[in-house]
């Protein structure tokens, strides 16, 4: 065979290549470097020499010792968890700060959470352990040296296996999970999502603890996000108040007060207490200069927030009215029901979600209906609510024109008989309501994309009210078009106006009054899947915006959409000022309803007088 240039290898037979000389075989990545330099034969294919070399390099990174940081951490903790003095365990543990990586965050949680524990050996010695995943049949663990991740062996070199009965647990106190507390709150600092570091630097702030200043002028200069550079900036002003140096405190101050923290505010009154005391003239007329710039800003916080919740108060309100601005503004029908077409639609975002998730189980009139969810995860349950929308228009639309085709459709300019009978409805609808879905409020969760929210110098926007507004807008802008834009609004409009002409003209008046009833009850429909973001879901649920429903449309002049709008916005920014200037919601609701009622008294078509033919006749 050798003659042949054949030798037969364990896949098959190789032809026309000598036989390789004889030799030891490589063994690792080294050695394969060197197997494949001596070897005459042949030149090695690149590929070969990259996985050689790749080998080589595993080789070496696995023999190589740990590295100094990951050997001075395992060093520190080894020392902390033995030592009996908890001042000194506590100091160890601090003295971590500088380089808090994950190795030392790992092994500090471990601890604090009783994962760690200290062996005893025969001659008295102690050490620091950690017991392995791996769990054999008698319940036995391997142990590893907690100083440098070696196995922990007996005296003939054996690994030993132990159970955590056998060893001391390594304990803690407050002031060793404190000293934890400020080593993650370090390791905070250098997180790569910016709402953690800004968290972090406002934890750390709040502590005052000078010993922290170097470390947060470090992440400082090294930080690009601007809120977190300011939050920084706000922590390393709120250390500066404990510094020795009066200079210091007074920097301080001054950085205080040009951020207007907030937070620093109590702070700043110790000082100013302190330099009082000690007759520190210019500390003490730094942190009273901090605090009257902080009072500035907070009033500028409380007056945009109360702009904005009064945006958010108004668009809820102006979602809630204006479906009974068409029924009621336009249709002239006194609906009472109106609120229970609210909770028809969220009702149905509640059944949504429900079927977006694990599913649903009612009980109408002592039957079982079981509606199988989909089991949706992550983003796609969270498109649960963009679902929900059209749906809830659709079904309150449904349950309106029923409503118009079976009692309003024989009410038309009865206005009593129409409240009457749709107060009736109303009360059956609560009672259905309750006999399927249950006397208590059901939860619905907002999705992802709607919780949270937006900080503008400390104005929190959150993000539910945000789209409630926009939503708000859309709405009046699609129904504006719908009414003046449309060939179906050409038509609400002449029926509204002179339903007998219209007749006359070959307008089908009955289908026309079923759909504009429709449209409205849709859009209650739409305020109740808004509504059912803001709170919780019950039978009642209209029944606390129609009285302010009904206002805002006659305020802002029955059958006038713009002044629906008006009135709505009107209505909210006045409640919430109110609220906030007296400090008594409720008293605030009442000045709110006198004020609603004299304005009556000296316009009572509301703000825009609508006109039409009927009106005029």
């Amino acid at each position: 065979m050798a003659g042949s240039g054949c030798q037969r290898t364990s896949t098959g037979i190789a032809l026309g290549r000598p036989r390789a000389p004889t030799g030891p075989s490589p063994t690792s990545g080294l050695q394969m470097l060197e197997f494949l330099s001596i070897t005459p034969w042949r030149r090695p294919r690149p590929v070969l020499l990259i996985l050689a070399a790749l080998g080589a390099a595993a080789t070496i990174l696995a023999a190589a010792p740990p590295a100094p940081d990951e050997r001075a951490i395992r060093a520190t903790v080894a020392q902390a968890i033995v030592t009996l003095d908890t001042d000194e365990q506590a100091a160890l543990v601090r003295g971590l700060s500088d380089r808090p990586g994950p190795l030392a965050l790992d092994l500090l949680s471990r601890w604090k959470e009783g994962g760690l524990y200290v062996f005893e050996t025969p001659d008295g010695g102690r050490i620091p352990v950690a017991l392995s995943a791996d769990t054999d049949a008698d319940g036995r663990q391997g142990a590893m040296r907690i100083e440098d991740h070696s196995p922990l062996t007996d005296p003939s070199g054996q690994p030993l296996r132990l159970t955590p009965s056998e060893l001391e647990l390594a304990e803690t106190d407050s002031n060793l999970r404190r000293a934890m507390k400020d080593v993650a709150d370090m390791a905070a600092l250098t997180d790569p999502d910016p709402r953690r570091r800004r968290q972090a630097a406002q934890d750390i702030g709040l502590t005052q603890d000078p010993g922290k200043r170097p470390t947060l002028q470090r992440a400082r200069t090294t930080e690009s996000d601007r809120h977190v550079a300011r939050a920084l900036d706000e922590a390393l002003a709120l250390v500066q108040l404990r510094s020795e140096s009066a200079a210091d405190r007074v920097d301080g101050c001054s950085t205080l007060g040009r951020l207007g923290s907030i937070a620093a505010q109590d702070a700043l009154k110790s000082l100013l207490q302190e330099a009082s005391a000690n007759g520190e003239q210019e500390v003490a007329r730094a942190a009273t200069g901090a605090l009257a710039a902080i009072a500035v800003h907070v009033k500028r916080v409380n007056a945009a927030g109360t702009v904005f919740r009064g945006l958010s108060a108004g668009s809820v309100l102006l979602v809630a009215s204006i479906g009974l601005a068409i029924t009621f503004g336009l249709m002239g029908v006194i609906n009472m029901a109106h609120g229970e077409l609210i909770v028809v639609g969220a009702y149905t975002t509640y059944i949504v979600q429900n079927l977006f998730g694990p599913g649903l189980q009612l009980s109408p009139f002592g039957f079982t209906i079981r509606l199988p969810g989909l089991g949706a995860e992550g983003s796609v349950y969270q498109l649960y609510f963009a679902a929900a929308l059209p749906l809830s228009f659709v079904v309150a639309a449904l349950v309106g024109i029923a409503l118009e085709r079976s009692v309003i459709r024989f009410l038309y300019k009865r206005p009593l008989e129409s409240l009457l009978a749709t107060w009736g409805v109303s009360l059956v609808l609560q009672q259905l309501f309750r006999l399927t879905f249950g006397a208590n409020n059901v939860q619905v969760d907002s999705p992802l994309w709607l919780s949270g929210n937006w900080t503008v110098h400390d104005v929190v926007f959150g993000w539910n009210r945000l789209f409630v507004i926009a939503f708000a807008a859309l709405i009046i802008l699609l129904t504006w078009t719908a009414l003046n834009r449309t060939p179906l609004g050409l038509l609400i409009r002449a029926v509204m106006q002179n339903r007998e002409m219209a007749a006359c003209m070959g307008v089908r008046t009955e289908r026309v009054n079923s759909l504009t009833f429709g449209f409205g009850s849709g859009l209650a429909g739409l305020a109740g899947a808004f509504l059912s973001q803001i709170g919780n879901v019950g039978p009642g649920l209209g029944q606390d915006y129609i009285v302010d429903a009904f206002m805002t449309v006659v305020v802002g002049g029955v059958g006038n959409i713009f002044g629906t709008v008006i009135s709505a916005l009107g209505i909210g920014m006045l409640n919430q000022s109110l609220q906030q200037i007296i400090g008594n919601p409720v008293l605030g609701k009442i000045l709110v309803l006198g004020a609603i009622i004299l304005f009556l008294q000296w316009k009572p078509s509301g703000l825009f007088v609508t006109r039409s033919r009927s009106l005029e006749n």
